[in-house]
C-alpha cells in the first residue's frame, strides 16, 4: 500500500497514548474520525497490506493527511469521538442519517410559570427536555394530547394573577388561567410537574395526586374544581389504557434492535417506563457498509444517548458490546446513577428485542419503498428538464444564484446546489459583494459568478476531471467549487442571463456550463440563443424542481443578507445613506433613539431634526 512521505512521517511519530484520530482527504475535509487506547497501533493498522475490508481500503485511498488529539483516558476518547462525529459528520463513519437536530419537548422549568415549547437544541438553562423525537409532527401530536390533560400556558403575558380577564384558551379549558388568579403559582407548577412525569411515562404518582386532590375538592364542596380533576383523570386513563404492560418490573428501560441492508440500518427503540411500553421511535444510520452488527449497534448507542434528554436505568441490547464497560461508565455519568446494559437470552425482554427487530425490518422496507419512489420522481423531473432545455445530459448537479440586498446595503449573492434533485447543503455558499456600490443586481451577479468560476479554474483537481480549459494550479479545492454544474440557474430575466453568459464567455466556460434564467412572474425560463422562453407544464415535476431550487436560493440568500446586515451595525447603515454624515447621524439618534425609530418616522418628523434638509430626509426614507 503506497503511503506518501508526508503521511509516513506522521505515522512514525504517533504516540502510544489514548486519543482520537482524524483523517483528511486532499481538499482538507475530515472523512473519518476514530478513537484508540493506543493511537500508534490503531492508526498504523489501517495502512497494512493485509487489510481485507473494501471500505477500509477505499478510505485509505482518500487519506491525504491525519491529525490526532491525545486525551487522558479511554472514556475521554469516547466522548471526544462522539463530539467530533457529530460536528463533522465524516463520510466513512457510521452516523445518524439526518444532519439536522431532532426535535424535543421543553418545559421552561426555570420560569415562575413554565411554558412548554418545541426546540431542536438542549441548553443548560434549567429547562427539562423530553426526546428526541424523529419528527416535529410526532412532537405536536404528543403536545396536542398533553395540553388537553395539562392545560399549560402558551401566551406571552407577564403573569400577575390580576389581569381583568383571561383569553379564549381559559374559556375552552386549554389553560388554567393563572393570569386572572384562577390558580396560584404552586398549583400551576404542580400541574407542570405532573406533565413532566406523564411525558416520562410515570403516571401512577400523577393519578394518585389528582385523585387525592379531587376527593379533597369534593369534600370542600368545590364541585367545579372536582369535576375538572375528574376529567383530567379520565383523559389520563384513556391514554394509559393504550400503553401495553410488558413486564412486572418497574424499571425504566430502552429496548434497542435494528435491521439493515447493504448500505443502511434502521434502529427501533422501544421506551418502557415502569413496565409499560409508552412509545417507540426509529432512527436511520448511514455509512454502515461492511460494518459488523456490533459496530452498528455501538455507534447508535453512543450517538443516540449523546443527544437523548433521558438515560434510563437499563438499556436492553440484542448482543454484547465489546466496549460495554466504558459505555456503561459514560452512560452512568450522563444519568447520574447506575445504568445496566442487558443482553437477554430468553423471557420477556428477549421477546421485546425480537419485536423491536421485526418493527425495524418493517420500517426499513417502508422507507426503502419511499426512497425508491422519491428517486423515481427525481429522475423523472431531471429527465423532463433535460428534454425541455435541450441539455446534453440530465442536470444531476444544479447550481442556482440569487442576489439579496436592502437598497444596495449588505449585498449578498447566494449559491445553492442540488444533486440528483435534492439539496446538497454542504455545498451552499454565499458571497459578500465587495466591488459594487448601491443597488446593482447585474454588477453583483457578475462579481459572484466570476468569483465562483474563477475558484473552479484555480483549483487543483485530478487530471481525469480537468477539461481542456485554462487552469492555475496551486490552490486546494473547496469541494463546492471543484466541479462544474450540469445546469446553472440564475434568478431573474434576460438581463441577468446576459450577465451570466458574459462571465462564462470571459472565463472560457460557456461551452462547458449550460445556463438559463428563471423569471418569477410567469415562471419563464430563458436560454442563450433561444428567442422564445420555455414554459414548463404547470404540474410537471420539472417545474416543481426549478421552483424549489429558485426558492431555496432566495431563502438562503435572505438569511445570509440578514446576517451580514446585522453585522454591519446601525452606524454603518446610516453612514451609507447619501447626505447623512456623522453630525446628522448623531442628531437622528438623539431624536429617534434607534434605527427602527428612524425607519418609522414620517418625512415631516425627519425634517424636525436639526440640520436636516428635504433631500436628506427623502434619502433616508428611500434607503430605510
Amino acid at each position: 500500500m503506497t503511503v506518501s512521505d508526508h503521511l509516513r512521517a506522521k505515522l512514525d511519530t504517533l504516540p502510544t497514548k489514548p486519543g482520537c484520530y482524524l483523517y483528511h482527504d486532499a481538499s482538507g475535509r475530515i472523512i473519518y474520525v476514530g478513537k484508540a487506547i493506543n493511537l500508534r497501533n490503531r492508526v498504523r493498522s489501517y495502512f497494512h497490506e493485509s487489510v481485507d475490508s473494501a471500505k477500509t481500503r477505499e478510505l485509505v485511498r482518500h487519506i491525504a493527511d491525519l491529525e490526532y488529539i491525545v486525551v487522558g483516558s479511554e472514556l475521554e476518547a469516547l466522548i471526544l469521538e462522539m463530539n467530533l462525529i457529530k460536528k463533522h459528520r465524516p463520510k466513512y463513519n457510521i452516523r445518524l442519517k439526518d444532519d439536522k437536530r431532532y426535535p424535543y419537548i421543553k418545559i421552561h422549568a426555570a420560569d415562575p410559570f413554565p411554558k412548554v415549547t418545541v426546540t431542536r437544541r438542549m441548553d443548560d438553562d434549567g429547562g427539562r427536555y423530553f426526546g428526541p423525537y424523529t419528527s416535529a409532527w410526532a412532537v405536536y401530536q404528543t403536545l396536542d394530547v398533553v395540553r388537553r390533560i395539562f392545560p399549560y400556558l402558551t401566551c406571552d403575558r407577564v403573569i400577575t394573577g390580576n389581569d381583568p380577564r383571561a383569553c379564549l384558551f381559559y374559556d375552552i379549558k386549554l389553560c388554567q388561567g393563572p393570569c386572572v388568579g384562577a390558580v396560584d403559582q404552586a398549583q400551576y407548577r404542580a400541574m407542570i410537574d405532573d406533565l413532566g412525569r406523564f411525558l416520562r411515562g410515570h403516571t401512577e404518582p400523577v393519578v394518585a395526586r389528582l385523585r387525592s386532590e379531587m376527593v379533597r375538592a369534593s369534600e370542600e364542596l368545590a364541585f367545579e374544581r372536582a369535576a375538572q380533576l375528574r376529567d383530567q383523570l379520565l383523559a389520563i386513563e384513556r391514554v394509559v389504557e393504550k400503553q401495553k404492560v410488558v413486564t412486572t418490573e418497574q424499571m425504566d428501560s430502552d429496548v434497542i434492535a435494528f435491521a439493515r441492508d447493504e448500505r443502511t440500518a434502521c434502529v427501533q427503540v422501544f421506551f418502557v417506563r415502569a413496565g409499560k411500553l409508552i412509545g417507540r421511535e426509529y432512527f436511520v444510520l448511514e455509512g454502515t457498509e461492511e460494518a459488523a452488527d456490533v459496530d452498528v449497534m455501538t455507534q447508535f448507542v453512543e450517538q443516540f444517548y449523546s443527544e437523548a434528554a433521558y438515560v434510563p436505568a437499563e438499556v436492553v441490547l440484542p448482543e454484547d458490546m465489546p466496549e460495554a464497560e466504558i459505555v456503561t461508565q459514560w452512560l452512568r455519568g450522563r444519568r447520574g446513577e447506575k445504568v445496566l446494559l442487558t443482553v437477554p437470552r430468553r423471557g420477556v425482554k428477549a421477546d421485546l428485542i425480537k419485536m423491536a427487530a421485526e418493527n425495524a425490518a418493517d420500517t426499513l422496507t417502508t422507507l426503502k419503498a419511499e426512497w425508491d419512489a422519491d428517486t423515481l420522481r427525481q429522475e423523472q423531473s431531471l429527465g423532463e428538464l433535460q428534454a425541455a432545455l435541450g441539455l446534453p445530459k440530465p442536470p444531476n448537479r444544479i447550481e442556482c444564484f440569487d442576489i439579496s440586498n436592502t437598497q444596495g446595503i449588505a449585498t449578498v449573492a447566494a449559491m445553492v446546489v442540488f444533486e440528483q434533485g435534492v439539496p446538497r447543503k454542504q455545498h451552499y455558499r454565499s458571497f459578500n459583494i465587495q466591488t459594487v456600490d448601491g443597488p446593482n443586481d447585474f454588477a453583483s451577479m457578475r462579481e459572484a459568478l466570476t468569483r465562483r468560476f474563477q475558484r473552479y479554474l484555480d483549483a487543483d483537481r485530478p487530471e481525469s476531471e480537468v477539461p481542456t480549459l485554462p487552469t492555475r494550479p496551486g490552490k486546494k479545492a473547496d469541494e463546492s467549487f471543484a466541479r462544474l454544474p450540469d445546469l446553472l440557474i440564475i434568478d431573474g430575466g434576460k438581463g441577468q442571463l446576459g450577465v451570466a453568459v458574459e462571465v462564462l464567455q470571459t472565463l472560457g466556460l460557456f461551452e462547458a456550463v449550460p445556463v438559463c434564467s428563471l423569471a418569477k412572474q410567469q415562471e419563464e425560463i430563458f436560454q442563450p440563443g433561444r428567442p422564445a422562453s420555455v414554459l414548463l407544464p404547470r404540474r410537471s415535476p420539472a417545474l416543481y424542481l426549478v421552483q424549489r431550487v429558485r426558492d431555496e436560493a432566495h431563502r438562503f440568500g435572505l438569511g445570509a443578507h440578514r446576517t451580514r446586515r446585522n453585522k454591519i451595525g446601525l452606524a454603518s447603515q446610516l453612514d451609507s445613506i447619501p447626505g447623512i454624515g456623522p453630525t446628522r447621524r448623531r442628531a437622528l439618534l438623539r431624536r429617534f433613539g434607534s434605527l427602527e425609530g428612524i425607519r418609522a418616522a414620517s418625512l415631516e418628523d425627519l425634517l424636525t431634526v436639526p440640520g436636516m434638509t428635504q433631500k436628506a430626509a427623502s434619502s433616508i426614507k428611500d434607503h430605510l
